[in-house]
């Protein structure tokens, strides 16, 4: 049992006491044939001590935390699950059949559809596996119509990457199942956000592919028509998921939206700048610094960084509007290289934040704290944090 302040902070430490204990008690079911008799089994029970056992407050703030909670181990075991197992038309029928029963509305493009809606990023990226890409829109809406105001959020669903023909390394590729931690994160906290009913229209938008090398992979010097009718030139196979997510991000600004929080595992070059604990923001200014005191209040922490002028010269192309990297090759600033290009789909009136996840998404060390060994479900609780703000303050 664990007793709790009684003052102005007790709300904030009844809820972090409660998404402590059940995100340090994850654990992933596994494939594991034979039991595990040196293993923990996880705290079943934990008691929290309040001034007034009755009291609304701290019941709420427990129930909140449950909800928010099972969605970070939902986002887990997604991330933890096999890629043989999950591949794109799985995973999008995992999210679309928990999104129908949360009350979500649900729509999943095809590859047919894809095809004929000109998302040319999404097929490009999925055209070398047999198994075929999708795109999952789910729609939460308010009671009453809410705020007006209307979020949109945007994950990357790589199901497993391996750089396609620009392959990477074979040693760590295994982890690559976790190239889908954006996308599990948004189809999580969409789950949350209809439990919590914020008073705000949001919609999420998870591209999902698989990046393999075959005979009929996009290849390094293609040029693509993207869905906001932009050409790209591939200069790079592993810089797939700002592929995908252009699509993505240019479908949801022309739906509608005032603000698009984007989150994804999306550049090695942030792990060198921040570490494995600290994602790197980058987008409208004041969005970002949103994203910054979000992640501070949930314990996933975030830092802006520049989106610089030099950085976009650097990715002209001589043949298409933009080069997916550096036409250079060069890794200088990688991180921003992501963000800047995915500006170049985002419309002019729509705030946005771009939340680079590829160290902070997948924990490989052993469990510490309350992130245990694979996928972290970070950033769920940001997300919705992000969304009862919008409601809260517009």
């Amino acid at each position: 049992a664990l007793q709790l302040p009684d003052d102005a902070d007790a709300p904030a430490a009844v809820r972090a006491v409660a998404e402590g204990a059940l995100l340090g008690g994850y654990r992933f079911a596994g494939y594991k044939t034979k039991p595990q008799p040196a293993r923990r089994e996880p705290v079943a029970e934990v008691l929290v001590a309040v001034p007034d056992a009755g009291d609304a407050t701290a019941r709420a703030e427990i129930a909140r935390a449950q909800t928010v909670a099972g969605a970070v181990r939902l986002s887990r075991d997604w991330v933890n699950t096999a890629p043989n197992e999950l591949r794109p038309p799985s995973f999008a029928d995992a999210v679309a059949s928990a999104a129908r029963d949360a009350g979500l509305g649900v729509e999943v493009l095809d590859e047919a559809a894809l095809a004929a809606g000109g998302y040319g990023g999404i097929m490009a990226v999925g055209q070398g596996s047999e198994a075929p890409p999708r795109l999952v829109k789910l729609t939460y809406t308010p009671e009453g119509g809410g705020s007006g105001k209307r979020v949109a959020l945007v994950g990357k669903g790589i199901t497993f990457d391996t750089g396609g023909i620009s392959i990477k390394p074979a040693q760590g590729m295994w982890e690559m199942k976790s190239d889908m931690a954006g996308a599990a994160a948004v189809g999580a906290a969409m789950l949350a956000i209809a439990a919590l009913k914020p008073a705000v229209a949001v919609t999420g938008y998870l591209p999902m592919a698989e990046n393999m090398p075959s005979g009929t992979s996009y290849r390094p010097g293609d040029v693509i028509s993207m869905y906001n009718g932009k050409m790209v030139e591939v200069l790079n196979t592993d810089a797939e998921g700002r592929m995908i997510l252009a699509d993505a991000i240019a479908r949801a600004c022309e739906d509608g939206t005032d603000y698009l929080f984007e989150t994804s595992t999306l550049t090695g070059g942030q792990v060198i700048s921040l570490g494995k604990r600290i994602a790197g923001v980058m987008g409208t200014p004041e969005l970002c610094e949103r994203v910054k005191v979000a992640g501070e209040a949930t314990g996933e922490p975030a830092w802006p960084m520049p989106l610089p002028d030099d950085v976009r010269k650097g990715m002209d192309s001589d043949v298409a509007d933009i080069s997916q990297v550096n036409a250079g090759m060069d890794r200088a600033g990688h991180m921003l290289q992501g963000g800047v290009f995915l500006r170049e789909f985002v419309t002019d009136e729509v705030a946005w934040a771009h939340i680079d996840i590829a160290g902070p998404g997948y924990h490989s060390g052993e469990a510490t704290g309350y992130l245990t060994k694979g996928g972290t479900g970070v950033p769920v609780r940001t997300l919705v944090h992000l969304v009862e703000d919008v409601a809260a303050n517009g």
